[in-house]
């Protein structure tokens, strides 16, 4: 299988100022770390900096455990974690990121993983800039300058280092001959056409929860942070590049301008909120559902890029899970988007680790929001570890006493029993995803009752949209495996997962039918019903 690059990780505790986190004050108590009871959802949060989150978990009513314990059922950390720590979890636990989300989460992984999906798929992904990554893309870039120049066109670009953060070492160019070839940069065509507010140029910063990638489950955040520039927009020139309070987004880089404005309201100052946003430009007659619509499918387009490195690396850390099981990671991402003139959004870059500082009272609001629902929303329960352990029990004593549902077919077998054999292979992989189904559907309907203000973006609920996305990800997954995983592939065609349970029941009716048949029996005529309710007892029985 391919290896994967490794990821930035951050070993080891390190020092965190939590004093300086949470400059506007919440009107939300803290509660003192009590003495852990029977039946507590616990919580590890040593790895993270951010009060916000420490208020979150005990709003949630879950229990704080001490930094050194690792059997919490919820443990975040702000960094990215080591795959080691993740094959190391218990069923039961959760963490709040996937192995492989790298890949879409460094500046030069998205730009060389976009790369290849524009090649297979170049009408889907017009969203992204047009980038090049040095140093192995130096001479491509440069031949790229010749041909604007024998146009004579000029372009902007935005220079950023290829694994860099918050803004540093980012300039604007117009001229590429004195750009170093060796050094590691992304550069990216320069949108000079904004859409603006007020005069100033502003990004989004849209919140979205993954909470599996086997099947993929996304969620967008209905709401979400506007940071916009300090000075007024003017299109670059050549004396006017240097001017980063007018073409950078950056909060990091424009809270230190002295105009930079902090309010207490949604709709004034430097930092506004989406939910703000979108009443603007409803005010404004643009369209807000194509508005969401648009910034749905580039979040999805873009997940869809990173599902077979995420799936693949997933794997690599649980391996023998079945598909469909319960996943031990979630991730809140944090999509940083830009709005041309005419309102198409253009994707700027992901953040696995989503700052969630509190310095305003905007921040506050919707960060909590995120991390509130995005909890509820896994639905955490005290018995999911009791669960866990009388399975591996159960497990354990299979395995001891060598008890297995389906015998082994002896060499010589007859065909009678080779065709029985076959049966009951194909009536326990029925009732295996029987089981899955109906766990899947439990788990949506709690979904579907708890989202507060997420939405599920996929899998959608348009067929013919769900339909197009499945098409970019059998490509994204063509393009991964290059002949190197095949059975990623044939378990994409398996019949199996596209079942409803209605489907499931009439296989298995017919499967028992067949049975009877074999053992010479009558087979008994059943209605429809009659097959539901006969089955779901004989499932209970066997169960």
């Amino acid at each position: 299988m391919p290896s994967l690059p490794q990821e930035r990780v951050i070993q080891g505790p390190s020092p965190l100022d939590l004093n300086t986190e949470l400059p506007y004050q919440s009107t939300m108590k803290r509660k003192v770390r009590k003495k852990k009871k029977k039946g507590t959802i616990t919580a590890n949060v040593a790895g993270t900096k951010f009060e916000i989150v420490r208020l979150v978990i005990d709003e949630m009513g879950f229990m704080k455990t001490p930094d050194e314990d690792e059997t919490s059922n919820l443990i975040w950390c702000d960094s990215a974690v080591q795959q080691e720590k993740i094959a190391e979890l218990q069923n039961y636990q959760r963490i709040n990121h996937f192995p492989g989300m790298g890949e879409i989460c460094r500046k030069d992984f998205l730009a060389r993983n976009m790369t290849k999906m524009i090649k297979s798929r170049p009408l889907d992904y017009t969203f992204v800039p047009r980038t090049w990554i040095f140093p192995a893309e130096y001479t491509q870039f440069q031949n790229y300058m010749k041909e604007l120049k024998k146009k004579r066109k000029q372009k902007t670009f935005i220079v950023k280092p290829a694994n860099g953060a918050m803004g540093h070492g980012i300039s604007l160019i117009r001229n590429g001959d004195k750009l170093p070839s060796q050094d590691h940069l992304i550069v990216q065509e320069y949108i000079e056409k904004p859409f603006l507010m007020e005069g100033y140029k502003f990004d989004l910063r849209v919140y979205i929860l993954v909470t599996s990638c086997d099947p993929l489950k996304i969620f967008l955040y209905h709401d979400g942070l506007v940071r916009m520039g300090t000075e007024k927009y003017i299109p670059p020139n050549e004396s006017n590049l240097t001017q980063l309070y007018m073409h950078l987004t950056n909060y990091s880089v424009n809270k230190h301008n002295e105009r930079f404005e902090r309010d207490e309201t949604e709709n004034k100052g430097s930092k506004r909120s989406i939910k703000w946003f979108t009443e603007f430009l409803q005010a404004n007659q643009h369209d807000v559902a194509k508005f969401w619509s648009d910034i749905s499918e580039l979040v999805v387009k873009t997940l869809i890029v990173a599902e077979p490195h995420v799936l693949h690396a997933y794997r690599m850390c649980r391996p023998g899970q079945p598909p469909g099981s319960e996943s031990v990671c979630f991730e809140v991402l944090g999509f940083d988007i830009l709005l041309d003139r005419k309102l198409k959004p253009w994707l700027l870059e992901i953040n696995r680790a989503p700052s969630f500082g509190t310095d305003q009272k905007i921040d506050y609001d919707v960060k909590r929001g995120v991390l509130l629902n995005a909890l509820k929303l896994l639905n955490i329960r005290t018995s999911d570890k009791r669960r866990n352990l009388a399975k591996q029990k159960a497990e354990a004593q299979r395995r001891l006493y060598g008890q297995n549902s389906i015998k082994r077919l002896l060499p010589g077998s007859s065909d009678w029993e080779q065709q029985r054999h076959q049966l009951e292979r194909r009536k326990e992989e029925l009732k295996e995803r029987l089981a899955q189904v109906r766990k899947q559907i439990s788990k949506e309907e709690h979904e579907n009752r708890h989202m507060g203000n997420y939405r599920r973006i996929y899998p959608p609920e348009d067929k013919a949209l769900l339909e197009k996305y499945e098409n970019l990800l059998a490509a994204a997954f063509q393009t991964f495996l290059s002949g190197r995983a095949a059975s990623f592939q044939r378990e994409l065609n398996n019949p199996l997962k596209k079942m409803k349970e209605e489907d499931i029941l009439d296989l298995l009716e017919q499967c028992e039918i067949d049975d009877e048949k074999l053992m010479g029996k009558t087979a008994k005529p059943r209605g429809p019903k009659g097959q539901i309710i006969h089955y779901i007892v004989k499932l209970l029985k066997n169960s």
